[in-house]
């Protein structure tokens, strides 16, 4: 089971494709894969749990 503390990620990088467990802290920071050492940008969050954007789609 996940730790609810960690993200997965997946390298993007095509030769390593390794999968990551970063910390939910990491998120809008860049991170540095030990792997391949490709810098891997964390996604802020996920757009629909943020109230400021959905206000505005509704508002369109």
């Amino acid at each position: 089971m996940a730790n609810p503390e960690t993200l997965r990620i997946l390298c993007p990088n095509l030769t390593c494709r390794k999968i990551l467990a970063v910390p939910v802290s990491a998120r809008g920071k860049t991170v540095r894969c030990k792997g391949c050492q490709t810098n891997i940008r964390i996604p802020e969050g996920k757009p629909e749990a943020d109230p400021a954007a959905k206000g505005k789609s509704e508002a369109a």
